[in-house]
């Protein structure tokens, strides 16, 4: 037995056995109803990096703590998920915040209780164009589109998801650009299609999270990060953990333990890179994701990982403000409507 697996379990034993007193003393603090009868969880969520928690509780076995147990399903996008929430049928979705404010804007009863990770975008631009990007700055875009005699092409998710959205608050706001004239934005479609278009040269750029750019680096392709959201938006929201509210009010002990795990698997990423980057490859695939890969993008400034939702609520008050801008929800959504802080606090 390896050493990191001989750590995992000796934790398990430790919280299994003092498991049913920390559960009791939850749900004597906070009020939860057990007796409302959830026999199961279900959760959906995505095989993208910024699921990293997920990923660590599966593997290393965090849900067999759980008072219930856990039915996970995968889903390959964000929209798939909305969609099949509208049926009630999860009671914890982790998937990008956008996606998250389209259920709550459909009225589905549910908030976010967890972040899971923060700072998550790297703009990357070619090789050429980011030394007239160190020469000129926003200027370098007017330039370019005079010496190519076209403007220049961001490559990133669909229109009003979350790398889409970073992408052209950093336009307009930090840049002062106009993102529909200025420079021209091609919706492509998931991490793989930007990933294939960088690596073919389809491109000029991209607003994208880890493990492209880890992937783009280690293929020697001529791109490289100008910004980072960490810079320009600290605290840009990415994934969060959401849940519905058969569960965060009527199953609180429950919805408690799931972000104390949450917590603790966020701890383990901090302090076995190495496992947790075996865990994300084994989910996501370790032919789309090798474990060399996963565990090189750990190393990433965009691989921020936390649990606590206040850390991304001024980026999500952007990105609310956004979402409702590009037609994505119909409301512009509060801090109130989107968050329930209680949980975690609670901890």
């Amino acid at each position: 037995m390896t050493e990191p697996s001989r750590t995992a379990t000796t934790r398990r034993r430790f919280i299994q056995a003092s498991g049913l007193a920390a559960t009791a003393g939850l749900a004597g603090c906070l009020g939860g109803s057990g007796g409302s009868g959830l026999d199961e969880l279900d959760v959906a969520y995505m095989p993208i990096y910024p699921d990293m928690q997920y990923f660590v509780m599966q593997e290393e076995g965090m849900f067999d703590e759980l008072s219930v147990p856990v039915s996970g399903k995968k889903f390959s996008d964000g929209p798939s998920i909305v969609q099949a929430s509208a049926k009630g049928d999860f009671d914890v979705m982790m998937f990008g915040i956008v996606p998250a404010m389209i259920v709550m804007d459909k009225g589905i009863p549910a908030k976010i209780t967890a972040a899971n990770i923060q700072n998550a975008m790297e703009i990357l631009a070619t090789d050429e164009f980011a030394a007239m990007w160190d020469e000129h700055g926003k200027e370098a875009f007017a330039r370019f589109e005079e010496e190519k005699g076209r403007k220049f092409t961001f490559g990133t998710f669909p229109p009003g998801s979350v790398p889409d959205i970073l992408l052209r608050y950093w336009i307009q706001n930090t840049l002062g650009l106009d993102p529909e004239n200025d420079v021209n934005i091609k919706g492509l479609g998931g991490a793989a299609a930007v990933q294939q278009a960088l690596l073919s040269n389809n491109v000029d750029g991209t607003s994208i999270m880890e493990p492209v750019p880890t992937v783009i680096e280690a293929n020697d392709a001529p791109f490289q990060a100008i910004d980072w959201a960490g810079d320009f938006m600290p605290g840009q929201p990415a994934a969060v953990t959401l849940m519905h509210d058969r569960l965060r009010e009527e199953n609180r002990e429950v919805a408690s333990e799931f972000i104390r795990l949450h917590e603790e698997a966020t701890q383990f990423v901090a302090n076995n890179p190495d496992t947790a980057a075996e865990h994300a490859s084994t989910v996501i695939g370790e032919s789309a994701l090798p474990v060399e890969t996963a565990r090189a993008a750990l190393d990433s400034r965009a691989a921020d990982f936390i649990t606590d939702p206040h850390r991304i609520e001024s980026g999500a008050k952007i990105f609310s403000e956004y979402a409702q801008t590009l037609g994505k929800t119909e409301a512009q959504l509060s801090v109130d409507e989107m968050f329930d802080y209680g949980i975690y606090d609670s901890l």
